[in-house]
């Protein structure tokens, strides 16, 4: 296990197993298992990657035994591409894996004793420092995602409906969109408060494009008039900014948005 690292796959046939309750299967492969009378559902993927820290992947197996694995799922060219840019927070990008449109489902994680991995063949999932910060950051993030209030979900609603729709678009306001890095909102004085002031800050990435100089203020104009202040929510404010223009504390302060963002199903 010595060459190993988080983030590396191994390809072919794999088989991933979750365990069901037969009186309640509530996906597909579950009915088909509950069908049969079994209580562990195995399906083939097209491979898995390994999520366990490098620290402990190559530690001796009598202090560390075992190595979590997610499958290695296929997705189409928009998906992969959103996944890149950290939008889709149930998927991780693998940039060693990336040419065959796969990506990592957080979702569904395996335990497995180190001497199993130790027999596969390793494809190495993360060629660069950058490129295992981005896979352990993305995570992180999957386990760390904030909640947000059911109220908060249904006022932000119209906004999130217009980012999931000019996304990638060739418009400018699409672009804009796809040049962004994050979108983070602030609550003070908290979510719990009766009356919450919100600050969003559109974040530009290093790529994000280069528009005349009142194209950026027309989107933000337009991005926050879909979330006027109501109820408890305002005023509420907003910002496009570089990530160099946010102070520590507001990062800390801050809660990420993403296409994935809100918590009440719809």
């Amino acid at each position: 296990m010595r060459e190993w690292r988080q983030g590396d796959c191994s390809l072919g046939e794999h088989w991933f197993v979750h365990r069901i309750d037969p009186d309640g299967p509530v996906t597909t492969a579950a009915r088909e298992a509950a069908a049969l009378g079994v209580d562990l559902v195995e399906k083939p993927v097209a491979g898995v990657v390994v999520l366990t820290q490098t620290c402990d992947i190559v530690r001796s197996c009598g202090e560390r035994p075992y190595v979590e694995v997610a499958p290695l799922v296929e997705v189409d060219e928009a998906r992969l591409h959103e996944v890149e840019r950290g939008r889709r927070p149930g998927y991780a990008f693998v940039p060693g894996v990336a040419d065959r449109q796969l990506v990592a489902d957080l979702d569904r994680v395996m335990t497995l004793e180190k001497p199993v991995v130790a027999g596969w063949t390793r494809v190495s999932g993360c060629s660069s420092d950058d490129a295992a910060r981005r896979f352990a950051w993305a995570l992180a993030r999957k386990r760390s995602r904030f909640a947000y209030p059911d109220d908060f979900t249904r006022f932000a609603g119209k906004l999130q409906d217009r980012l999931k729709k000019k996304h990638d678009k060739g418009s400018d306001e699409g672009r804009a969109l796809a040049g962004l890095d994050e979108i983070r909102v602030q609550a003070s004085p908290s979510w719990n408060a009766e009356q919450v002031e919100l600050m969003f800050w559109f974040i530009r990435g290093p790529d994000d494009p280069e528009f005349e100089s009142e194209t950026w203020p027309d989107l933000l104009e337009r991005w926050l008039g879909l979330v006027p202040g109501a109820n408890r929510f305002g005023p509420v404010y907003g910002q496009i900014c570089s990530l160099d223009d946010l102070s520590a504390t507001d990062l800390r302060c801050s809660d990420l948005l993403d296409l994935d963002l809100l918590s009440l199903a719809k």
